[in-house]
């Protein structure tokens, strides 16, 4: 019986990933397979969940995973106080950014787009807590409209004076005619660990963080 148990990203993360973990000698022989929720690596040793991002840091702080694959923006919404975030994998790259109608400039505040009509401007994400924490560090006050999918719609039907999401190459809000207002982080695959699973299993944690660190 595996040892350790990596949870995986399901989506882009775990497409990015696969390079890596061939590397390492963790791709299953049959592939990545996001249907299959538990699967065995080719190391005996370690076994792989397959899972919602969202997930994953819960799993991970709980120790039903000794440690995980997922995106800093998980971490951010998360809160990651309670497991360790030893690496930067350096892959799944991409930016979580205010965005607005292009008819707002860059730089604008969002209270620009509501202070006529007397009431906070609201801001469609997925992220509220990310979304919450930036506004209120600028002494900001906004009103958060939570989405799961399709935020560059919100704008365009008068749902959101703005949103927040994750952007690549920004082709996706040109296209629906927005344009990014701000830039709240730099988002990329972080590794996760259970700090219980690094005290108790600590030369196997840290013989993995040897191999996932190495070029």
């Amino acid at each position: 019986m595996a040892n350790l148990t990596l949870a995986l990203s399901k989506g882009r993360i775990l497409e990015d990933s696969a390079p890596l973990l061939a590397r390492l000698g963790l791709a299953p022989e049959d592939g990545l397979d996001d249907r299959l929720l538990r699967l065995p690596s080719r190391d005996p040793d370690v076994q792989l969940l397959i899972i919602r991002p969202a997930d994953v840091p819960t799993y991970v702080e709980h120790g039903a995973a000794d440690f995980g694959i997922v995106g800093k923006d998980v971490l951010m919404e998360h809160g990651g106080e309670a497991l360790y975030e030893p690496l930067d994998l350096g892959f799944g790259k991409c930016r979580l950014v205010v965005a607005a109608p292009a008819r707002r400039k860059k730089g604008d505040s969002p209270h620009f787009s509501s202070k006529n009509r007397g009431q906070s401007p609201r801001v469609a994400t997925k992220y509220p807590g990310i979304t919450r924490q930036h506004f209120a560090a600028k002494g900001e006050q906004v009103e958060i409209i939570k989405l799961y999918g399709s935020m560059e719609l919100a704008p365009l039907v008068g749902l959101a004076d703005f949103i927040v999401d994750l952007v690549d190459t920004g082709n996706t809000l040109r296209a629906n005619g927005l344009v990014e207002v701000e830039t709240i982080a730099p988002i990329s695959a972080r590794l996760v660990v259970n700090k219980a699973a690094m005290k108790m299993k600590h030369a196997q944690i840290r013989r993995w963080l040897e191999r996932f660190r190495a070029p």
